[in-house]
């Protein structure tokens, strides 16, 4: 990546809410990371009840210490910010529906890129469901399959999802710190959607479960998950074309389908 001397990535933050991120003496290093980068990418969080709060106040500081400087902030937003959408594919022109558990990345993504204004190069990316490396939410499912000798899914598991491999999100990170225009918001996305109940059999086979699977009452799971039982029941079909037109963004690596069985393979 020609002209960037460091790229520094917030790390996730596990703090007690009446201490936010970046207000003790102990993460002064990070706001000279800051300062001393040409980039910063806010690619972390706690993924529990303080998301919010720590997603704030870290754009915040970040904004605060980028302000002026025309450096590039590339802040990692999410398609669930789009709601269900039916079968129409949502781009990043259609209308925010967000979740209540992401509800407050709305407000944030707008405050982030009006900072254009500021002297700061904004960009959002909004991946899609993350997979591959053996990481992402659905490895929930292989993990319980494997425990259990079954993959449950939320609700009746015809909802989609619309997913992204790591290695390919890496990839647009990379080409939205070279090419993205200050102000754009990107998809990140690729391949087909696919439904609820065909990852579940697919980390139902990676776990070695045979395929089985059953259902997980939407209910039941907000028991135990809380508002992420409404996220993973959420049906969505996303685009990502503009990411591939503007960004000549590529991604190549296998379904999601594909790769959880090859979980499996790899243990036979």
């Amino acid at each position: 990546m020609a002209g960037l001397s460091g790229v520094l990535t917030s790390p996730p933050f596990r703090m007690e809410r009446e201490h936010p991120p970046f207000a003790e003496a102990g993460n002064l290093h990070l706001r000279a990371g800051w300062r001393g980068s040409d980039a910063v990418v806010h690619a972390a969080s706690p993924g529990d009840a303080n998301t919010a709060a720590y997603d704030e106040t870290a754009a915040c500081a970040i904004i605060g210490e980028l302000r002026g400087t025309s450096k590039r902030f590339i802040y990692t937003s999410g398609c669930l910010v789009y709601g269900p959408t039916g079968d129409t594919p949502a781009t990043e022109g259609s209308p925010l529906r967000a979740l209540e558990l992401v509800r407050f990345r709305e407000a944030l993504e707008r405050e982030i890129l009006d900072t254009a204004g500021d002297g700061i190069h904004p960009v959002v990316i909004r991946p899609g469901w993350v997979y591959g490396n053996r990481g992402g939410t659905a490895m929930m499912m292989v993990c319980a399959a494997a425990e259990h000798g079954v993959a449950r899914y939320v609700g009746d598991g015809r909802n989609r999802w619309t997913t992204v491999h790591a290695d390919d999100l890496a990839d647009l990170y990379a080409l939205a710190l070279e090419r993205a225009p200050a102000g754009s918001v990107f998809n990140g996305v690729h391949g087909a959607a696919t439904t609820l109940i065909e990852i579940a059999r697919a980390a139902s086979e990676a776990a070695g479960a045979g395929g089985r699977v059953e259902a997980w009452t939407l209910e039941d799971a907000r028991s135990v998950l809380w508002a992420f039982a409404d996220a993973i029941a959420c049906d969505q079909v996303i685009s990502g074309e503009k990411a591939e037109r503007e960004l000549g963004w590529r991604p190549s690596r296998r379904s999601i389908i594909d790769e959880l069985r090859s979980y499996r393979s790899a243990t036979d």
